[in-house]
């Protein structure tokens, strides 16, 4: 059989309705819905290749080679792929980011939809939209949402079967820009498997998960009548309950810095002046600062003024995980 190859690009997601917990761990089954917006400035770009000459699976990001829990989840991921397809050649797996990697910025999202795609595209497996949601969230819960493109809706469903994600609105929807403020670069010391499976600890997640669909319900509608002021308050009290649990679970996680928790007392107080602007963070410090795109340079400048902000990355809404010609 000859070398099988493919190269896909996805875009990490920001949630606007978080995913925090898991009713079954193996497949990833969330205990509630949620709704993100894909980020189109940002990207992950994966090769892979089978191959009968390959005597071990490998991984590299960013040119380094990556070994540890990191090729054991990868790993785990192409004995999906082998077992849906036959193929029993292992892989070489090469992913590139122009973006911080494992800091709270979506990168095991982006990752595991364009493995997703390159996978199953190289050893010919015929997969929709949904089929290729479904196979991502089982590399990363929210990997299934950077499978579909713009305004995306994850529904939790009950099974394997009908828990996939999908598109509630094109990029071009709404002029929404996410600012991210990075106040550390670097990986996070709790990454967001470990914090999930902790969720059940907090006293807090029964409260969250209830109230969850009356929140994804607020923010669906507020983003399909740009209506702005509603998305905002939605947002932030949203971000503000997973980190609740977050900080309540045994033991606790506490991802906020002194830099996130100031930037999180500003973004308020600049929408009250009239700036359309909020702020929600995933499972890491920095502060995804969502705006209008009229508001965008004046926000990119505010926040790189803030003490403690270490650059500003901006991106529009983002488009679908995709295939890309081979080199």
């Amino acid at each position: 059989m000859n070398d099988k190859k493919a190269l896909a690009r996805a875009h990490p997601n920001i949630a606007l309705i978080k995913y925090w917990g898991n009713r079954d761990e193996k497949l990833r089954l969330p205990v509630n819905g949620s709704l993100s917006m894909n980020l189109g400035s940002l990207y992950t770009q994966t090769f892979i290749e089978f191959s009968p000459d390959l005597r071990a699976d490998s991984l590299s990001i960013n040119h380094h080679l990556i070994g540890g829990s990191n090729l054991k989840r990868v790993v785990e991921f192409l004995d999906i792929l082998r077992q849906k397809s036959g193929v029993r050649h292992f892989a070489n797996v090469s992913s590139i980011n122009n973006f911080p990697t494992s800091a709270g910025i979506a990168s095991s999202a982006a990752a595991f939809a364009a493995l997703a795609l390159a996978g199953s595209a190289a050893l010919d497996l015929p997969m929709d939209e949904a089929s290729l949601s479904r196979l991502a969230r089982r590399g990363s819960g929210s990997a299934c949402r950077s499978i579909p493109g713009g305004f995306v809706e994850w529904r939790a469903g009950t099974t394997d079967e009908d828990s996939y994600a999908v598109s509630i609105a094109k990029p071009e929807h709404w002029e929404l820009i996410d600012c991210i403020a990075v106040v550390e670069a670097g990986p996070k010391t709790t990454g967001s498997t470990e914090g999930h499976a902790l969720a059940p600890t907090s006293p807090l997640q029964n409260a969250r998960v209830m109230d969850a669909p009356r929140r994804l319900d607020l923010c669906r509608q507020a983003l399909l009548k740009h209506d702005f002021e509603a998305l905002a308050l939605i947002v932030e009290l949203d971000s503000n309950l997973m980190h609740a649990v977050m900080m309540t679970s045994t033991p606790p996680l506490f991802y906020w810095s002194p830099a996130s928790l100031e930037l999180m007392k500003s973004i308020p107080i600049m929408r009250q002046a009239g700036l359309p602007v909020c702020y929600t963070l995933d499972a890491g410090p920095n502060v995804h600062v969502i705006c209008q795109a009229s508001a965008a340079a004046i926000v990119e400048n505010r926040l790189a003024s803030i003490p403690g902000v270490e650059q500003v990355l901006v991106s529009e809404v983002g488009g679908p995980a995709r295939l890309l010609p081979l080199p």
